[in-house]
């Protein structure tokens, strides 16, 4: 684990990424810290799983849809007194 201020971060910054894939680099602002984490390469499709549309993608309703369907819902319960 590291600690370094804003100012050292921002000045080796490419130093600082390469010490992240081994370990944990926490950067400190004033009363803030952060942990800078790095998971992956950016370039493997390990994390990146593509999904091709299925029947529930089919089935499903448009966002204009669902806006008609809850307008309609709030009028009902303000009708019938609810909150």
């Amino acid at each position: 684990m590291t600690v370094v201020s804003t100012k050292e971060f921002n000045a080796h910054q490419d130093m600082y990424l390469d010490m992240a894939i081994d370990e944990d680099i926490f950067v400190k602002r004033g009363d803030l810290t952060y942990l800078v984490s790095i998971v992956g390469n950016g370039y493997s499709s390990e994390y990146d799983e593509v999904l091709e549309p299925d029947e529930d993608f089919r089935r499903a309703i448009t966002m204009d849809e669902f806006l008609i369907g809850v307008k309609e819902d709030l009028r009902e319960i303000f009708r019938k007194g609810k909150r």
